[in-house]
């Protein structure tokens, strides 16, 4: 995989981040970094810049003659940070509302019936960057690019607390319904309704994330 030069370590960052968001790179697991310097044939110090990036998202943990680890979430972290990315995630809702067309709808409905069909086929992997996708059109669509840019300085910590516990089958199925009264919102035009699915779905997984990994501590 070779980056063009635009911004290198802009470039890094963004790959680096898609590997721990998507779980090419797990919590905890050390970042080798000759092996990603040939993977992204670039230098050491693009890298190091990327991972100083990471380590203020929280993603990553620098820690002295070590080198770098993925980072860890808590129980705790999840029930701070899931209520302000649900109140990000209404507003964006709500803005969108005003600016949807129908193509952009169509757009949502594509990838809400292939993300269905991941969850059908057992495809964790599939349905959980089909589901970011939504969310970041959703994002897209709102033309706010400060919030946008507040949303992707919290989206990996937030892809981490999947790493914390499993879903039960009741827990999927609440997720997949919640997306369904998205796209029913979505289709009416219901800026209000939204706003409130959106930020409630934060809030309840993380209180499910909490109630799992208490019962397998």
């Amino acid at each position: 995989m070779t980056i063009h030069r635009r911004s290198l370590y802009d470039d890094v960052t963004r790959l680096l981040r898609s590997m721990i968001t998507d779980g090419e790179l797990q919590p905890g697991e050390k970042i080798v970094e000759p092996a990603l310097c040939e993977r992204f044939s670039v230098s050491r110090t693009p890298l190091r810049e990327a991972l100083k990036v990471l380590a203020a998202e929280g993603l990553v943990h620098l820690l002295p003659r070590r080198g770098a680890v993925v980072a860890q979430i808590t129980a705790a972290e999840i029930e701070e940070l899931f209520p302000v990315m649900g109140a990000l995630e209404a507003l964006a809702g709500r803005l969108a509302i005003a600016r949807i067309t129908d193509a952009d709808v169509g757009k949502l409905s594509r990838l809400h019936d292939k993300m269905l069909s991941s969850y059908h086929r057992g495809d964790e992997k599939s349905y959980i960057k089909i589901n970011r996708e939504i969310h970041e059109t959703i994002f897209e669509i709102s033309g706010n690019s400060t919030l946008m840019s507040m949303y992707q300085q919290l989206l990996g910590k937030t892809h981490l607390a999947r790493f914390l516990s499993r879903k039960t089958q009741a827990q999927w199925e609440r997720a997949i319904g919640d997306h369904d009264k998205i796209m029913a919102a979505l289709g009416r035009r219901d800026s209000d309704a939204l706003g409130q699915i959106l930020y409630t779905h934060m809030v309840e997984t993380a209180a499910e994330i909490a109630r799992t990994s208490v019962a397998a501590a």
